[in-house]
Order: structure tokens, then C-alpha cells, then sequence
């Protein structure tokens, strides 16, 4: 298949200048700043981002965040790499290996398609630390690798609960991305979550917008449009997607339509590609993916690292929902005791969706 990458230059201050670059070259590289005397040594810090990259406005920006501070307070270098669609296991292990073989001695596959490949290079590369953020099954191998994994379930129980309680219409509906395990732990949280909220209330049949290996689900904003028309139409007034970069689609479809749309990821209410409906962002599910990157680096800098598998969850606020905007204060206090009783083992979060 065509190889293009896209690559992303970050400046050091932390402003981005994306670029897309053909073929095998024009990888681009940035530093933070030097250190100046501090004493610290410099590590050199790589990332390979998902599909969509840096500026998808959930996922990905989410992990080029846990960069951006990074490089403002630690002593690093760093190169940011994109994938492409449907790309095979072996473009990734070669992504990785670029990285490793260039001196980065923490490098970061964003995403649970790079499991397999983070693994098998990690193997080749025993000096340098590996990353896989929302590892495959919350699975990872090796001594070197580290494996960052998400109750995604968790927060969405919360926006769950947020959708049932702020519906006028008694009918919500999800729409997820591609339909894998991962984003079925969303489905199953927000479901679980508003049938707790209001036992009454109505789950349409939760859409996914492509099967794998298609993943055109999580950056194509055209399906997650026709799949929120289509809800919208069954009744819905309250949409909750898990869909990346095509969950921009749902969210300018629900708020054109005057309905609420919840976010994923980063709280979309401040992202610009939905600024003309964000007063239709009743909340979003946040999920921790900066913070993951910058606790893995901040890690391998200090000499701290420790293989294995780091949970995120609410417990430690690694997800949450998003107050911005204030729409769901009215309701806040019901979900904060929805929180507590999740973190002190009360309520019993469920992974699939009917279970």
C-alpha cells in the first residue's frame, strides 16, 4: 500500500505546525529546551499517533497534550509520527523502529492497534522504554513495556446517568466508532449508567459506524453525520459518541438539530471544529491519555519506570466527565455520588454492552 506519513512539528513553545510529508522522509524532530546547566539529562521521547493524528480534536490531541507538557517541563527531544488507515501490523513495527533505532529511549504507540507491534520491537530494543496507550485487552509483555489502560466504562456510566437525567424526550442514543471490545466498555457504561439514572428510559440500539478492519469509524465526520440523523430521527435528544476524529460529525449534526451532543476523550466543548454548537455539548468523557503520556515519560526521565499494566480510572481521575459550559450542574450532585459509589466498589461497572 501507499506509505505517506504524516508527521508533526511541535516548536518549543508549544504550538503545533502539522505537516503532511510523502513517501519515507521529512520526519521531523523538536526539542524542549535545553536544560541550561540543570544538570538533567536530555532523553529523547517519540510518539506514533493513531489514525487521525494530532488536531482529531478527541483521542489524539489528548496524547499530543501529555507532549506539549512534556516538552514544558521536562528536558526532552521529541518526534511525532502519524499512522494511515487500515495500515498492516508491519508499518507500525517500522514506525517503532525508526524511533528506536534514532536514540529515543521512550517511545509511545498511541492506540491498542500498536499492542502487537510495540511488544515484538520492545523485544529488539531491551535499553529503550515502550508505551502502548489503551493496550489491547489491557495486556502487555516484556520488561521494558508498559501498558496505560482506561476504565472507559466508569466515566461513561457518569455521561450516562448526565443523558438520562437531562432528557426531555426519554430517548438517548450511543454511537461508537469502530465496533471492537474497547469502545463496546463505553456502550456498556453509558447504558448501564442512564438505566440507573432513569430505569425508564429508552437506549436505541447502539450504532457503530464500521467493522473491523475498516477503521474509517474513528475519522470519517461524514458517518458519524448520517449515523446521528438517524437517531435523531428514532427520537433521541441526547447522543454520547466514542468515535474520534468522526465524532466531530455527531456532534455538528445533534447541536445543528438543538439537541444535546456528549463528547469523548478531551472535553470537546472547547475544541474548534465544534465551536458553533458548543452550547449543545452538555458534557464529554474525559479520558486521561495526556496524562498517561506524561506520567510515562516523567518516569523514564526520573528513573521511576515500572513495566506492566497502569490502570486509569476514577479513583485516580484518569477518566471523569466535563463540566464546561455548566449545563449539567443541575445534575452534578447526582453524578458525583454515582463517582463515589463506583470508586468505593458500591456500584459494579459493567465492561459489555448487556451484561
Amino acid at each position: 500500500m501507499r506509505r505517506v506519513l504524516k508527521i508533526t512539528l511541535v516548536s518549543v513553545a508549544g504550538a503545533a505546525l502539522a505537516l503532511n510529508t510523502a513517501a519515507c522522509g521529512g520526519k521531523k524532530s523538536s526539542s524542549g529546551d535545553s536544560g541550561g546547566g540543570d544538570g538533567k539529562k536530555s532523553i529523547k521521547v517519540g510518539l506514533a499517533f493513531d489514525i487521525g493524528g494530532r488536531g482529531d480534536q478527541s483521542f489524539n490531541d489528548s496524547a499530543a497534550a501529555g507532549l506539549d507538557k512534556v516538552k514544558k517541563d521536562l528536558n526532552v527531544t521529541t518526534e511525532e509520527i502519524s499512522a494511515k488507515p487500515d495500515e498492516p501490523d508491519a508499518d507500525k513495527e517500522s514506525r517503532l523502529r525508526l524511533l528506536a533505532g534514532k536514540g529515543y529511549k521512550a517511545i509511545i504507540g498511541v492506540g491498542f492497534a500498536y499492542t502487537n507491534a510495540v511488544v515484538k520491537v520492545a523485544k529488539d530494543f531491551p535499553d529503550t522504554k515502550f508505551l502502548v496507550v489503551d493496550a489491547d485487552q489491557c495486556t502487555v509483555s516484556g520488561s521494558n513495556v508498559e501498558g496505560a489502560c482506561f476504565s472507559e466504562e466508569q466515566g461513561s456510566y457518569l455521561v450516562g446517568a448526565a443523558a438520562a437525567l437531562k432528557s426531555k424526550t426519554g430517548t438517548i442514543g450511543f454511537i461508537g466508532g469502530v465496533n471492537t471490545p474497547l469502545i463496546q466498555k463505553f456502550e456498556a457504561g453509558y447504558v448501564a449508567g442512564a438505566k440507573a439514572a432513569k430505569p425508564g428510559i429508552k437506549v436505541l440500539p447502539a450504532k457503530y459506524l464500521t467493522q473491523p478492519p475498516n477503521f474509517d469509524g474513528f475519522k470519517n465526520p461524514a458517518l458519524g453525520n448520517e449515523a446521528a440523523k438517524g437517531q435523531l430521527d428514532a427520537g433521541a435528544d441526547v447522543i454520547y459518541h466514542a468515535a474520534g476524529g468522526a465524532g466531530i460529525g455527531v456532534i455538528k449534526t445533534v447541536g445543528g438539530a438543538g439537541k444535546w451532543a456528549i463528547g469523548v476523550d478531551s472535553d470537546q466543548y472547547n475544541q474548534p471544529a465544534v465551536s458553533s454548537v458548543k452550547d449543545h455539548i452538555l458534557t464529554s468523557m474525559v479520558k486521561r491519555v495526556d496524562t498517561s503520556v506524561f506520567d510515562f515519560v516523567k518516569a523514564v526521565a526520573d528513573g521511576s519506570f515500572q513495566a506492566g499494566v497502569k490502570k486509569y480510572d476514577l479513583s485516580n481521575d484518569g477518566v471523569s466527565y466535563a463540566t464546561t459550559g455548566g449545563f449539567v450542574d443541575d445534575v452534578k450532585a447526582k453524578l458525583d455520588q454515582y463517582k463515589a459509589d463506583i470508586v468505593s466498589g458500591k456500584i459494579k461497572v459493567p465492561t459489555k454492552p448487556g451484561a
